[in-house]
């Protein structure tokens, strides 16, 4: 497994947090604890998509902290994906968008899912985790 990968966080456009998952951290939160982060994250996004000088801005893609990295990626639906990261991690971007692939694939083709409603998708949850384990330079060639 990928060691540098903390956590993984998917929030739907109205901030829920719709699926979550940890990667061993060493300070693994409870839901409560998760909820909050993702909300949070959802806020902070928003606040800067309208504080940012930058016309068009998207929102913060990357927030660094001494013990770790945060790393965002918005599809055009709203719909957030980030990971929490080791810091000075590379190619999270390009991890950020598989996952994505991974979920219009998995989760939005899954005919039993409804939008906007936590990820229980047994397929989505298989590839996610060969993806994480898969060794970060298979992710250079995307």
């Amino acid at each position: 497994m990928a060691a540098a990968i903390y956590s993984l966080y998917i929030i739907n456009k109205s901030g829920g947090l719709i699926y979550y998952k940890d990667y061993g951290s060493a300070g693994r939160m409870d839901t409560n604890d998760s909820l909050r982060v993702a909300s949070l994250w959802h806020s902070m996004h928003a606040i800067s998509q309208q504080l940012s000088p930058v016309s068009g801005c998207s929102g913060i893609e990357l927030l660094q902290a001494d013990t770790f990295d945060l790393h965002c990626y918005q599809s055009l639906t709203g719909t957030k994906f980030f990971v929490v990261c080791e810091p000075g991690t590379q190619h999270m971007e390009s991890l950020l968008k598989y996952i994505y692939e991974l979920y219009t694939d998995y989760v939005l083709k899954n005919p039993f899912y409804e939008m906007e409603m936590p990820i229980r998708c047994e397929l989505f949850d298989i590839n996610l985790t060969q993806a994480v384990q898969k060794d970060r330079v298979a992710f250079l060639g995307r």
